[in-house]
């Protein structure tokens, strides 16, 4: 797996599919890791109703004054959500079981696909890269992911299933290249 990135700039990966038990959390999580073990300055923005990846970096969800629900529907900043973790190169925007009613409360805001990205973009350039753990869907969540975003990562399990979910989301990455995110390229 390599990783494109552009000098100066942090690197934006989004992990989604839409099937659940596929990997997109232990993924998001230990890339993440990964990268902050080598030394990189990075950030996981957990953006997932469930809230694994916050509980997997051992954040106790229940004690958050803050979270990515608060940035996306009340403007809270991401440098008041973002959490440190036993890292010192890996912060965490947390997640709680609140983003379930975000997509709801979004419907009548404008350009609402694009929040999380109006939310990143002054924090971007502190991090080389940005990971984006996604929840199993293809709602407004994973839309703003993938409209922050530089790059897709799609975990996949080998079954026919799989593979038919696959075709919706890359005709989702077409759509939002073609009228959000031109920039969005699928990872290999």
């Amino acid at each position: 797996m390599r990783f494109r990135r552009d000098k100066g700039m942090g690197h934006v990966i989004v992990i989604a599919n839409q099937k659940g038990g596929v990997g997109k959390t232990t993924t998001a999580v230990n890339l993440s890791a990964c990268m902050a073990a080598a030394k990189r300055r990075t950030l996981l923005i957990d953006l997932d109703p469930q809230g694994n990846a916050t509980s997997g970096l051992g954040i106790d969800k229940k004690s958050l004054d803050h979270t990515i629900y608060d940035s996306l529907v009340d403007g809270v900043s991401l440098q008041d959500v973002m959490q440190p973790t036993l890292m010192d190169e890996l912060k965490l925007v947390p997640s709680s079981k609140d983003l379930v009613g975000a997509e709801v409360e979004l419907v009548s805001v404008p350009q609402r696909e694009q929040r999380l990205r109006e939310r990143l973009a002054p924090y971007k350039d502190e991090f080389e890269y940005v990971f984006i753990d996604c929840p199993p869907s293809l709602g407004l969540l994973t839309l703003n992911a993938l409209s922050a975003a530089d790059e897709v990562f799609i975990p996949i399990q080998c079954e026919y299933y799989a593979l038919e979910g696959l075709s919706s989301l890359t005709r989702t990455i077409e759509l939002v290249r073609a009228s959000i995110n031109p920039r969005l390229a699928i990872g290999a």
